[in-house]
């Protein structure tokens, strides 16, 4: 059985402001929770490898799935240790997840590691998928015919709405849902925080951290 390619920032900091920042928590370890339950293998990746940066905001350890992961030593271990992106090879994993938080918005779009994994990934029948601000790392993806990946597909991503609510539209190098519409997207956006996922074939998306756990859901039904 393949498995599945995790994938979180190694950004710390919100641009110029110096707000730190990172990947939130849960939308790693409730899609982890549905690929662990059903029997599937996961590895981490980041952009540089290493230990992760972790949004500090996200450490909500009243959240049991949160709780149960840090308090796996297999977890820990691979959370000190993500593969670094550039050397994945794509024909070790079925699906590869993107997870958000703030600190993608700075590292993923314009990573080529990402659109090499990523595209080799989907054209040899596997899944792409990601939540809130994870769909990030899909912006510049480009197939084999040099169409956007995202182009004609019907998706979702943290909302212009949420953004402008957690009042970030100003610090963001790029307002994600506006980006992928601007490459061809079919992008829904449900009313914010709502529980929203949208599936196209082969590609997940859900649209912020209530989503996370609904997108891993859907991809393990599509492994299965």
């Amino acid at each position: 059985m393949k498995k599945i390619l995790c994938v979180v920032t190694s950004n710390n900091v919100k641009g110029a402001t110096g707000i730190p920042t990172g990947f939130w928590l849960s939308e790693l370890t409730h899609p982890l929770e549905k690929f662990v339950a059903a029997g599937f293998e996961f590895d981490l990746a980041s952009i540089k490898g290493g230990k992760p940066p972790i949004d500090g905001d996200s450490l909500d350890f009243t959240d049991p799935i949160n709780k149960k992961f840090w308090d796996d030593k297999n977890f820990q271990r691979k959370l000190e240790n993500s593969l670094k992106l550039d050397d994945v090879k794509a024909e070790d994993f079925a699906a590869i997840f993107f997870a958000g938080g703030h600190g993608v918005m700075w590292d993923f779009a314009d990573c080529a590691a990402i659109g090499k994994v990523t595209r080799e990934i989907y054209e040899h029948g596997g899944i792409v998928s990601a939540v809130c601000h994870g769909p990030a790392a899909l912006v510049n993806v480009k197939l084999s015919d040099g169409k956007y990946l995202v182009d004609g597909k019907k998706l979702t991503s943290f909302t212009n709405g949420e953004e402008e609510a957690v009042q970030a539209t100003d610090i963001v190098p790029f307002l994600l849902e506006t980006e992928l519409k601007n490459h061809g997207a079919n992008h829904i956006a449900a009313a914010n925080w709502s529980n929203h996922v949208e599936i196209d074939g082969r590609l997940v998306t859900g649209q912020n951290p209530a989503s996370a756990a609904g997108v891993g859901a859907e991809i393990v039904k599509l492994l299965s």
